[in-house]
């Protein structure tokens, strides 16, 4: 009995214990949760206008999507889009549903940004490969025509017929801007060569992309530079097929191909998102041209390691020589390229 007892007194005490124990942290506990519920969510959304498939430029902006998610908490959201229209409505929507950063990945999103940004204003749009600004608007310019010059030096020394390709999907600035570096680059080392270009007029077409490489091909060129998203894909099925060589654009694209691809120009689309992120997170973000470059090492030339054998030392040296010069900022023939941050369009304020 006494053992009885003492075990209903025991509980009894334990039981008036963590009652107290329990409102007394009840209290506590429900600040925790209102201020944890009070908190604001890091939500980030991407817009791309093609495939994330693609192994390209949209693919990269996933990655980098994707990495605020695993290494910051971001709750995320992707959309592709094909029209204006289309962009501005959902600049609108996550607008209005309160994230706290909108990507447009890609030039063509400038105009929808800027009209919508002004009208949230607790919400931070980035156009990428953009120029502009608002106090919630950045523009991110990679300086993907540093690499690119290099890329065209390395194609110089290797093409055989003294012509080489350029296919895009559209013309819009930053990549005519990457193809005249990498034209630069190839007459830097060989001033013979020529250079064919064109465009396929969408970033997701791989039989167009192919029919617009073997066109080039069957004109005498044997190195490809691209910059055509999803339809680059046709672009390397075509290499494959004639036995040329080609370059990898936006991502690192060398296992791809990596019989025919030399090497890729990478925009590392995961460090700039994360850097973004970060401003994001710690209230430092202030509308403005962000320029990322190999300076930075946001932008940098990747050789195919299973094809570096074959590219003549001298290339190699001269590559990593402007490479050098470029992460010093004392490299000076791409000056007319690169657009300073005083050429930023500013968006035009709410009604």
């Amino acid at each position: 009995m006494k053992v009885n007892s003492f075990r209903a007194f025991m509980l009894s005490t334990t039981a008036v214990a963590l009652a107290f124990a329990t409102a007394c942290g009840g209290k506590d506990g429900a600040t925790a949760d209102s201020g944890a519920a009070a908190a604001p969510a890091f939500k980030v959304a991407l817009l791309t206008p093609g495939p994330i498939s693609d192994k390209s430029w949209n693919g990269g902006a996933y990655d980098g999507l994707t990495m605020l998610r695993d290494s910051l908490g971001a709750q995320i959201s992707h959309i592709q889009t094909k029209t204006p229209a289309e962009f501005e409505e959902n600049f609108r929507q996550y607008g209005a549903q309160g994230y706290t950063m909108v990507v447009g990945h890609g030039f063509e999103f400038q105009d929808a940004a800027s009209r919508v940004a002004p009208s949230y204003p607790k919400t931070n749009y980035i156009v990428t490969s953009g120029r502009v600004v608002a106090p919630n608007l950045a523009g991110v310019a990679f300086l993907f025509e540093e690499a690119s010059y290099q890329a065209g030096m390395i194609a110089g020394a290797m093409t055989k017929t003294n012509k080489l390709g350029l296919i895009a999907g559209t013309e819009l600035p930053p990549v005519k801007a990457s193809f005249e570096a990498f034209t630069r680059g190839a007459k830097a080392v060989n001033p013979k060569v020529e250079v064919i270009t064109s465009y396929i007029g969408n970033w997701d077409d791989v039989s167009a992309g192919k029919e617009q490489a073997l066109a080039q091909i069957n004109r005498g060129v044997d190195v490809l530079f691209q910059n055509a998203d999803a339809a680059g894909l046709g672009i390397f099925q075509a290499a494959k097929e004639k036995r040329v060589y080609a370059f990898g654009t936006n991502a690192n694209q060398n296992d791809v191909a990596p019989d025919v691809i030399l090497g890729s120009v990478v925009i590392d689309l995961p460090k700039a998102f994360m850097l973004l992120g970060r401003e994001m997170q710690n209230g430092t973000f202030k509308g403005r041209v962000i320029s990322l470059g190999v300076k930075e090492d946001v932008v940098r030339l990747v050789l195919n390691p299973a094809l570096q054998a074959k590219i003549p030392a001298a290339a190699i040296a001269a590559s990593d020589s402007v490479g050098a010069l470029l992460h010093a900022g004392t490299f000076s023939a791409l000056k007319d390229l690169t657009v300073g941050a005083d050429s930023a369009k500013p968006a035009t304020p709410a009604k």
